[in-house]
């Protein structure tokens, strides 16, 4: 082999291994670079979500009053009253006893009759309901804490990012996930 071909081949074999040095040093350098997360913390919200709640209570009622001015109690007391002053006494004395029977009995009567009326009560069941709030927290995203090129970031981002951002060749966090991705 002549010495000219020989350096010819060991030129070549250097620039074709310098250029496969640099080749893989920019893919590597374009390559997807990351952030490392130092920190991930849920940022949550409350949900309040209304409920109806039913149930059955027992409830005491007025019964009905047939005779509501008490008329049956202040007659039967003013016939028992009249009677009871008609046994006293004697002549006119006898007639105002009477009359005065009659009217104490008539009230007397009628007073029986009132508490009677109120003390005549039914119970039923009854259906009550009100409105009550469940209360539950929902995510609505994720405080992240990153560290790129020794300094540290915060971002807000939708989705937990795990141990790593990917940061786009410009330097700056890719923060959506595409298609292809997922």
């Amino acid at each position: 082999m002549n010495k000219s071909m020989l350096v010819g081949a060991v030129l070549g074999a250097v620039g074709v291994t310098a250029g496969g040095a640099v080749a893989t040093y920019s893919l590597v350098k374009s390559g997807p670079e990351y952030a490392q997360v130092l920190a991930v913390e849920p940022v949550k919200t409350q949900i309040k979500t209304p409920r109806e709640v039913c149930k059955d209570v027992t409830v005491t009622r007025q019964a009905p009053v047939k005779d509501q001015h008490q008329i049956a109690g202040t007659v039967v007391g003013a016939l028992a009253g009249g009677l009871l002053g008609n046994q006293v006494g004697g002549g006119s004395g006898k007639k105002i006893a009477t009359v005065a029977g009659a009217v104490g009995g008539g009230y007397a009567g009628n007073k029986v009759q009132e508490g009677m009326q109120e003390r005549d009560t039914y119970t039923t069941t009854q259906t009550r309901c009100n409105t009550v709030n469940d209360i539950s927290d929902k995510v609505v995203g994720y405080d992240v804490r990153y560290s790129l090129d020794g300094k540290e970031g915060k971002v807000r981002m939708d989705r937990d990012p795990g141990n790593q951002i990917p940061v786009d060749k410009e330097g700056k966090l890719i923060l959506t996930q595409n298609d292809e991705n997922r």
